[in-house]
């Protein structure tokens, strides 16, 4: 496709979504509103990260179509206030990506590896901070995301920038310390003090995961996947016998559980 067809198709695709918002538009999107939309945006987002990991090209183009609408979408409440436009969104984003990458677009000297790439990358967006805003270099990680995500995310910038341990070996001995302060927090029946320590733990956790270059928020979601799998699989057998849990043994249930993970790894467990 030309660059000539591609800018008809944009254009066509504002058209359409000043239509929908137009008088004689969709009674729902005449209604939604930035605040609105906000549910909107991250169903389609996950649904788009469910599309990745299937690694089914036609879901992933639909998907990323459904993410690009929410994107539109605002940019099209937005001129109707009179605030922005979609033009303006796409200057503001050019602008940035030139600014945080001068060593393609000004002449600086390559950085060595993608590590230094990083690390210069979150020094320029501290620098970018207005007057009165925070210039961190962690940047602003959105306390919306998901824990274990955003904790990933802290720590891959800490990192970056030079806070980090020099090898693995010593956040395993961080992850054994974590692990005696819990269960002295546990002992002393504070609550409030078990869940910091909890916290701690997990945080140490999280570092692991990143030296192991794994997704911290994504393997737990497997896990609890792996888990509804086999749990649905003990619920089956204990329906073919006629039984309750609560009429089940701890022990039987294991067996079942075992049986499960035995199918699973033949890749028969139904998901």
């Amino acid at each position: 496709m030309s660059d000539r067809e591609i800018e008809q198709k944009f254009t066509e695709l504002l058209g359409v979504m000043a239509q929908l918002r137009s008088e004689t538009g969709c009674p729902w999107d005449k209604e939604q509103t930035h605040l609105s939309l906000k549910p909107c945006l991250l169903e389609e987002t996950y649904e788009l990260l469910d599309a990745l990991d299937d690694g089914d090209a036609k879901k992933l183009k639909e998907e990323l179509g459904d993410v690009l609408l929410q994107v539109i979408f605002h940019a099209q409440i937005a001129s109707e206030e009179r605030r922005f436009t979609i033009k303006d969104v796409i200057e503001s984003l050019t602008d940035k990506l030139v600014r945080r990458h001068p060593y393609v677009f000004a002449g600086e000297p390559l950085p060595e590896d993608p590590a230094a790439a990083l690390k210069q990358r979150a020094q320029i967006k501290a620098n970018e901070k207005q007057d009165g805003e925070s210039k961190s270099a962690l940047g602003n990680v959105p306390k919306a995301m998901p824990a274990l995500a955003r904790a990933q995310s802290i720590s891959r910038r800490a990192a970056h920038l030079g806070f980090e341990w020099p090898n693995i070996e010593p956040v395993w001995a961080k992850v054994e310390e974590e692990m005696r302060e819990l269960k002295e927090a546990v002992a002393s029946g504070n609550k409030t003090h078990t869940g910091e320590e909890f916290g701690d733990l997990l945080f140490t956790m999280v570092n692991i995961a990143r030296f192991l270059d794994i997704e911290s928020e994504e393997v737990l979601a497997q896990t609890v996947d792996r888990f509804t799998r086999r749990f649905h699989h003990i619920e089956a057998r204990l329906r073919q016998a006629n039984k309750e849990f609560a009429q089940s043994s701890i022990e039987e249930m294991d067996r079942y559980w075992d049986e499960a993970k035995e199918i699973e790894a033949q890749g028969k467990l139904a998901k």
